[in-house]
């Protein structure tokens, strides 16, 4: 039986949906179904945002009044008080660069001390600093705002895409992350959802969502293996999809690897060769550096499309002595390929985990899945025909799948009350991540292993590490090393009240469980006499009850112009 240690006091031992078609509709639904509630699916995407419902027994994905299916998960904060969302928004990026924030989902539930925030401080335009707890905060003017209270705004809007197409009030919804998410970024993430006015039913695993997506109304028998490369974060999931089960088998990832980065190796690219040929670093500049991101954004999409990309960016920069330069060049796709190839190499490392941990190979997978604009590249497409041996499959958008599997999983919640998953199956989803407690010396001590099916509860005894112990210092991560400073630590809390006694004396059961949201709660019971303490982990985001409902508050009051988009040319 382990031990609790004395100063410190941690324990210690060893699819798209045709506007016309929602006009005629419209108004048949409000009148049959206003008294019925509705949940949407919502994936909080890195780079674009996608809402759906279940209407007339299937998953359609709702486009704004522009007929926009994707938004941008971008927020601008104007002048005058008005905040820009989605589509809009980013146009913004360049003309009002520091108070415009994107890429939140990078930084949802990290500690400000975390080189993931680090990396962003060096190459973000808005202003990026310390809160409460080694929390992250967006510094916009004279106000300072939590990574929830940004996606809240894309929340909303995704909120407010919904109400206007369906004429009704959307208050409930399934809202999809990275299946590599730690409990922190979950945690936030719900938060977020919560300042949107939304109740959040489950948060779902993307890749889990895109099975859903996949099998649903199909009777299949199948291994299957999702593919989800994003905008800023890559995971893959093993599952087995039964006639009336969605089994999540092993998940894997990398919340840090993403097409931004693909981006960044033409942004790097484009910016040495400027720098060769005018002796000005457009990277010093961020006005400058904005325009090079946009621009090489756009030469990855074109070419991925048509082999090659021709890049004119006019006016990008003044020398000296005032004249004004354009950046021109010409990229291939054998020569985008070199630049990119590593990163795709370690997609496939991330794949090798996943099949491990679910004891398969790549040729007992009957299917791969592609999610994520990403995956459009002939690059990734080509390599994951190589990895598998098989052709993924097409036909599914990958922009929306995820969202068309959340509202799935929505309607069945909304309808069912419990975690089924459309047409009576059942989804079972697993933990990514090993769970632990840190004890004496530096160390963690395993409590639930990665890959575990979730819901799950299981506890651990721990004993006093010295005599007259008066309380215990519970630290808890998440991690897959047996040292504390290589896991992330997800909280802490203390617990007295014991009977003080001799070392080794007082047992303290520690007890994790991890809810189908995958969040963690943890409790500590001293055995002798029941007294017990509990707490769900205290997030990274830094946001307490008070905090959450003082931002609903100011969110409630924010004016958003239109719905994510605006009116094609």
């Amino acid at each position: 039986m382990a031990a609790c240690s004395d100063a410190d006091g941690v324990p210690g031992g060893q699819g798209a949906w045709n506007t016309h078609r929602l006009s005629a509709n419209r108004a048949e639904r409000q009148r049959n179904s206003m008294s019925d509630d509705i949940a949407v699916g919502i994936d909080l995407g890195t780079s674009y945002s996608c809402v759906a419902a279940m209407l007339d027994g299937a998953p359609q994905v709702i486009p704004n009044e522009w007929g926009e299916h994707t938004h941008a998960s971008v927020v601008s904060f104007l002048p005058e008080g008005t905040v820009l969302v989605g589509n809009s928004a980013k146009k913004s990026i360049i003309t009002n660069a520091q108070d415009t924030v994107y890429s939140a989902k990078r930084l949802i539930g990290r500690f400000f001390f975390s080189d993931e925030v680090k990396k962003a401080q060096a190459v973000m335009p808005y202003k990026i600093v310390e809160g409460p707890n080694n929390s992250v905060r967006i510094g916009i003017g004279d106000r300072v705002l939590a990574i929830p209270e940004i996606s809240a705004f894309v929340l909303k809007e995704m909120k407010a895409v919904a109400e206007t197409a369906l004429g009704r009030e959307v208050r409930k919804a399934v809202v999809t992350c990275p299946a590599y998410f730690n409990d922190n970024q979950r945690q936030a993430t719900r938060d977020a959802g919560r300042i949107a006015g939304l109740e959040v039913l489950r948060i779902i695993n993307e890749p889990t969502a895109a099975a859903l997506a996949y099998g649903f109304g199909k009777d299949i028998h199948q291994k299957i293996c999702v593919y989800d490369l994003g905008g800023g974060t890559f995971d893959v999931s093993i599952l087995e999809i039964g006639k009336d089960v969605f089994e999540v088998l092993a998940t894997a990832g990398d919340t840090y690897l993403g097409g931004d980065d693909f981006d960044d190796r033409i942004m790097s690219w484009l910016a040495e060769g400027f720098l060769k040929a005018h002796q000005i670093d457009l990277r010093q500049n961020k006005f400058c550096l904005q325009m090079l991101k946009e621009a090489s954004e756009k030469a990855k999409i074109d070419v991925g499309r048509d082999g090659t990309a021709r890049i004119l960016v006019p006016g990008i920069c003044q020398t000296p002595e005032g004249e004004v330069l354009e950046l021109t060049e010409t990229l291939g796709a054998d020569q985008f390929n070199r630049m990119v190839m590593d990163l795709v190499q370690r997609t496939f490392k991330v794949c090798d985990e996943a099949l491990q941990s679910a004891r398969f190979t790549a040729s007992d997978i009957d299917a791969v899945i592609l999610v994520g604009g990403p995956t459009r590249l002939p690059v990734i497409r080509n390599s994951v025909r190589h990895y598998f041996q098989r052709e993924p499959m097409t036909g599914i958008d990958p922009d929306q799948v995820v969202a068309l599997g959340a509202s799935i999983q929505a309607s069945a919640l909304l309808n069912a009350g419990a975690a089924v998953s459309g047409q009576g199956s059942y989804l079972l989803d697993v933990t990514p991540l090993t769970l632990r407690v840190g004890t004496v010396g530096g160390f963690t001590e395993r409590i639930i292993d990665r890959n575990t099916p979730i819901p799950i509860e299981k506890s651990k005894t721990f004993t006093t590490s010295r005599d007259g112990q008066e309380r215990v210092k519970i630290r808890v991560y998440q991690g897959e090393s047996n040292r504390a400073d290589e896991c992330e630590m997800l909280g802490e809390f203390e617990f007295a009240g014991f009977r003080i006694g001799y070392r080794g004396e007082v047992q303290i059961q520690v007890t994790f469980e991890i809810d189908p949201d995958g969040i963690v709660n943890v409790s500590a019971t001293d055995l002798e006499s029941g007294q017990r303490a509990a707490t769900t982990i205290s997030l990274s985001s830094g946001l307490s009850e008070q905090d959450i409902r003082t931002a609903i508050d100011k969110n409630a009051e924010v004016a958003l112009a239109g719905h994510s988009g605006s009116p094609s040319p």
